[in-house]
C-alpha cells in the first residue's frame, strides 16, 4: 500500500505523449504509473481515435480511450498549424522523453522528428513506436497488431490444429511494443543519467511479436521444426493444458516427472504411471493426443472444483479457466490490488487495470483517470513558460482546446480546479 509521501520512481521526469491508441499510449501510461509527468498531446478535433470507440458520441467516456491514457495529463494542440508544432517544440524544451506512434517520416515533415527535437534538447529520449521500425524495406507501412500477428508467426500457431487461422485473444503485439518500447525508454534514461545525453529508441509491432515465439523459434534454429497451433498444450513439456472436467475446464501444468506422478496418484491410475506411453516427458509428448484423452476421460468424473481441492492439497500447480469476470472475483487478483479505481469527471467512479510491478520503496500509483480532451491544456502550457495572453491567442485561433473538468458540457474555456481522484497504489 502507498506510504503518505513516498516517492514514486519516476518522479520529476517529464513525458511528452505524441500518440495514438494502444501501444505508445500503453507505453507512455507505463510510465505515468511509475510517477513520470506525461503530457499526452490530442488533436483538437475528436482526441485520440480511441475517444471515438465508445457506445454513444461523447468523446470523455470512452472506456477504451480511460485504459490506456490513466495518470496523464492533457492538451489539445492542432499540429497542422504551424503555431501548434511550435507549442510542442516548447513542451519538449523542458521534457525528458518523447514518446511517439506515427508512420516513420510524418513528425520529421512538420518539424518534430527526433533530429530537430534534440537540436532544442540535446538529452532526449525520442521513443518512436511503429509498425515495421524505422528501417528496412518495410519502414514506411502502416501497421496494425493483427498484421503484426500475422507476419510474426503468432497466428500460424495460435488455435487449435486444423482450424482457420486465429490471433492470441489480447492484442498482444501493441502491448509488448509499449512494454518494450517503456524499457527501451528506462534504459536510454539510465544512459542520460550517466553522460547526460539522449538518444533515439525504436521498436515496431513486428517486433514484439518476434520477440515472444521463444520456445517456438528456439526448436526451429535446433531442428528445423516449423511451430504448429496445439491448442493451450505445451510444445516442450506434458501434461501442460486445458482439459475438460464434469463441469467445464481446468488447467494443469504437471510439466514435470514429479507433478506427473503426483497428477496421477490423484487421480487414484497407477496404471498411468505404468504405461510406457506415458513414462518420462519425451515419451508423453510423442503420445500427448493419446495422453490428453486418457486425462480428461478421468477428469470428467469430478466438477472442477474438487479437482483444484485434491490437485492444490497433492501441490500439482493448477487453475480454473476464468472469464474476465471472475478474474476480477478472485481474491488472489484482489489481494495484489489488480482492481482499482478513480473518480472521472464525466464518468464518476472507473475501475482501472492494477500495476503489475510492485516496488517497496516507490511503489507505482494510480492517481488520477485519463484526461479529458484538452483538460489541462492551459495548466501545461503556462508551466512551460507560455504567456497567458499568447494561450488566450491559441486558444481563440482554434490551435489550442480547452475542456475544463468541471464543465460538464465540453464547451471551450479557461481550466478550473479539476475534480481529483483518490490516489491508489500498487
Amino acid at each position: 500500500m502507498l506510504i503518505p509521501g513516498s516517492p514514486r520512481a519516476l518522479e520529476g521526469v517529464r513525458v511528452v505523449d505524441v500518440t495514438q491508441v494502444m501501444a505508445g499510449a500503453y507505453c507512455s501510461m507505463l510510465l505515468a504509473d511509475m510517477g513520470a509527468d506525461v503530457i499526452k498531446v490530442e488533436r483538437p478535433d475528436g482526441g485520440d481515435d480511441t475517444r471515438g470507440m465508445s457506445r454513444g458520441s461523447d468523446v470523455e467516456v470512452s472506456p477504451a480511450f480511460n485504459a490506456m491514457n490513466r495518470n496523464k495529463r492533457g492538451i489539445a494542440v492542432d499540429l497542422k498549424d504551424p503555431r501548434g508544432v511550435d507549442v510542442v517544440r516548447q513542451l519538449v524544451r523542458g521534457a525528458d522523453v518523447l514518446v511517439e506512434n506515427f508512420r516513420p517520416g510524418m513528425l520529421e515533415r512538420i518539424g518534430l522528428g527526433q533530429q530537430a527535437l534534440r537540436e532544442l534538447n540535446a538529452g532526449l529520449v525520442y521513443c518512436s513506436i511503429s509498425g515495421f521500425g524505422a528501417t528496412g524495406p518495410y519502414a514506411g507501412r502502416g501497421g496494425y497488431d493483427l498484421v503484426a500477428q500475422a507476419m510474426s508467426g503468432l497466428m500460424s500457431m495460435t488455435g487449435e490444429p486444423g482450424r482457420p487461422p486465429a490471433k492470441v485473444g489480447v492484442p498482444i503485439c501493441d502491448l509488448n511494443a509499449g512494454l518494450f518500447a517503456a524499457y527501451g525508454v528506462l534504459s536510454a534514461y539510465v544512459h542520460r543519467l550517466r553522460t547526460g545525453e539522449g538518444q533515439f529508441v525504436d521498436t515496431s509491432l513486428l517486433e514484439a511479436g518476434v520477440a515472444y515465439t521463444v520456445w517456438e523459434t528456439a526448436m526451429f534454429f535446433a531442428t528445423g521444426d516449423v511451430a504448429r497451433p496445439m491448442g493451450s498444450a505445451h510444445r516442450l513439456s506434458a501434461p501442460y493444458e486445458a482439459l475438460p472436467t464434469a463441469d467445464g475446464w481446468i488447467a494443469i501444468g504437471a510439466a514435470n516427472q514429479r507433478n506427473w506422478e503426483r497428477l496421477c496418484s490423484v487421480l487414484g491410475d497407477g496404471g498411468l504411471t505404468a504405461d510406457p506411453r506415458f513414462a518420462d516427458n519425451a515419451a508423453r509428448m510423442t503420445h500427448r493426443i493419446e495422453l490428453s484423452g486418457e486425462l480428461a476421460t478421468r477428469l470428467r468424473r469430478r466438477p472442477t472444483a474438487e479437482w483444484l481441492d485434491l490437485l492444490h492439497a497433492a501441490g500439482v500447480p493448477t487453475g480454473p479457466l476464468y472469464d474476465i469476470e471472475q478474474v476480477y472475483a478472485d481474491p488472489q487478483v484482489q489481494a495484489r490490488e489488480m482492481l482499482v479505481e478513480t473518480v472521472h469527471p464525466r464518468m464518476g467512479r472507473v475501475r482501472h487495470i492494477g500495476a503489475p510491478v510492485k516496488l517497496s520503496a516507490t511503489p507505482s500509483t494510480v492517481r488520477r483517470p485519463a484526461p479529458l480532451l484538452g483538460q489541462h491544456s492551459r495548466e501545461v502550457l503556462a508551466e512551460a513558460g507560455v504567456p497567458d495572453a499568447e494561450i488566450d491567442e491559441l486558444l481563440a485561433a482554434g490551435v489550442l482546446f480547452s475542456t475544463p473538468a468541471d464543465d460538464r458540457t465540453g464547451r471551450p474555456g479557461a481550466d478550473r480546479t479539476p475534480l481529483e481522484p483518490t490516489e491508489v497504489s500498487a
